[in-house]
């Protein structure tokens, strides 16, 4: 198995991606969003780049919610914005979410033509790498950085992810990106709190009165879900039905 690194969707190679299967962080907060959806009942949620898209097919979609954020505060007249602490049992279960974020739903779309595509963070990050391993490909993890730039946050998550990664499959080999980042990455390893003052993303929400979506969003291994991004059908839907 070969593991790589991309620190920017627009690292992909999408050719390549036909064989491959891809692990999209968006640590703060898409990630941490669809994971806690997903979890508490939420039927399915399609990745959208526009806002005004969400709105349309939102509108023609039976029980449905919009949702999402551009540089970190909700969009007007949205149902939900991104903050993982929003997407409660008694707010998504049985619903369908179009969401739309500033990074991690333009990675997913990115990731499109990859042979199977998964979400993961900090707080599904073992179930993550168990799930990419069952998949029997070679491994991409994107990180969707911020706004073109590259994210502290994902980079560490896509560290810690890669030795996870090796761990359970000793034989992996490691491209150059992915072995930079997880040396970069294990210093983190037993104290993710440090990202709270480390991440220039996560001291901006800290600024904004979000601090409890950072500590969410740095928790490690809180889910066991891994999402699941099924392109042939336009949703990011649960693993387990």
């Amino acid at each position: 198995m070969q593991v790589d690194v991309a620190l920017l969707p627009a690292a992909l190679v999408p050719a390549t991606l036909g064989t491959a299967t891809v692990l999209v962080i968006d640590v703060l907060r898409a990630s941490t969003t669809i994971v806690t959806a997903l979890t508490n009942g939420c039927r399915a949620i399609v990745p959208l780049d526009d806002p005004d898209e969400a709105r349309r097919r939102a509108a023609a979609t039976a029980n449905a919610l919009i949702a999402g954020e551009r540089r970190g505060e909700p969009l007007e007249g949205f149902d939900l914005g991104n903050s993982p602490l929003e997407f409660t049992r008694e707010q998504v279960a049985g619903r369908t979410l179009f969401l739309t974020t500033s990074n991690g739903t333009k990675a997913l779309l990115a990731a499109r033509s990859a042979a199977a595509i998964g979400v993961a963070g900090f707080v599904n990050l073992s179930a993550a790498a168990s799930w990419a391993v069952e998949q029997g490909r070679d491994v991409v993890v994107l990180c969707s950085g911020e706004r073109g730039d590259r994210s502290l946050e994902d980079e560490i998550c896509a560290g810690l992810l890669v030795d996870r990664l090796q761990a359970a499959s000793p034989n992996a080999t490691l491209g150059r990106e992915a072995a930079e980042v997880a040396r970069r990455a294990r210093p983190y390893a037993k104290d993710l709190a440090r990202l709270a003052q480390d991440s220039r993303w996560a001291r901006h929400l800290t600024s904004r009165g979000r601090g409890r979506d950072v500590a969410a969003c740095l928790t490690l291994d809180a889910f066991v879900l891994v999402p699941v991004y099924r392109p042939d059908v336009d949703k990011i839907v649960s693993p387990f039905g």
